[in-house]
């Protein structure tokens, strides 16, 4: 097994003691943090989030450098976005519903009904359903922001696909497991689910191969 350092990733003894999960985790050893050991600001993290949606990554990353570019090579705050113009936004490639998503977003964040600084004290569930009040951030999107920006050690996102593949190849089922199914799997190592999601998605990723 790899060592760790600064930029890989501990792997929970209770992950390493499921039979069938913590075999094909061991043969993965340490994973390298990449990008999700680089923190992101929140009203980024939700804009690219937003701009994922539904297009394929290097579509998405097109879309990220030229919606950028209206601001001058640097990441725009909420405020940057509430002034420019939707039909600027619409050059960098935004359909008009995400332009109008990002607006959104972007005036939840200016008038305070989005509050960083109040995330910390939110529970998962009580965050998951103040982001859903936003335009375009569904509970998959939330689910991701809680991983990706904030870090919470325990989210298993049962809708996503590849959490789905990720257990159905490393429990060798016959078909997609139910969100019941993956809870009911998950109990002994439930507290580490954020880490042991990381390891389902790159399960799933080999398993392409």
């Amino acid at each position: 097994m790899k060592r760790t350092s600064a930029r890989t990733l501990k792997i929970p003894k209770e992950l390493l003691e499921d039979p069938q999960l913590g075999k094909m985790i061991a043969q993965h050893g340490s994973l390298d943090l990449g990008s999700w050991g680089r923190s992101k600001k929140p009203f980024e993290s939700l804009v690219r989030s937003i701009v994922h949606q539904q297009v394929s990554g290097k579509a998405a990353a097109s879309i990220l450098k030229k919606f950028v570019a209206q601001f001058e090579t640097r990441f725009p705050t909420p405020h940057d976005v509430l002034v420019i113009s939707t039909k600027k936004l619409r050059r960098a490639g935004l359909s008009t519903q995400k332009t109008t998503y990002i607006k959104d977003l972007a005036l939840k964040f200016t008038d305070g009904t989005l509050s960083p600084r109040k995330f910390s004290k939110m529970s998962n569930e009580e965050l998951t359903e103040h982001l859903t009040a936003v335009k375009g951030v569904g509970v998959w999107t939330a689910q991701m922001f809680l991983i990706f920006t904030l870090k919470r050690p325990d989210i298993l996102p049962t809708l996503d696909l590849g959490i789905r593949k990720g257990f159905q190849v490393a429990y060798r089922l016959k078909e997609l497991p139910t969100h019941e199914e993956m809870e009911k799997r998950a109990r002994m190592w439930r507290k580490h689910a954020t880490v042991a999601s990381l390891y389902l998605w790159r399960i799933a990723d080999q398993h392409k191969k």
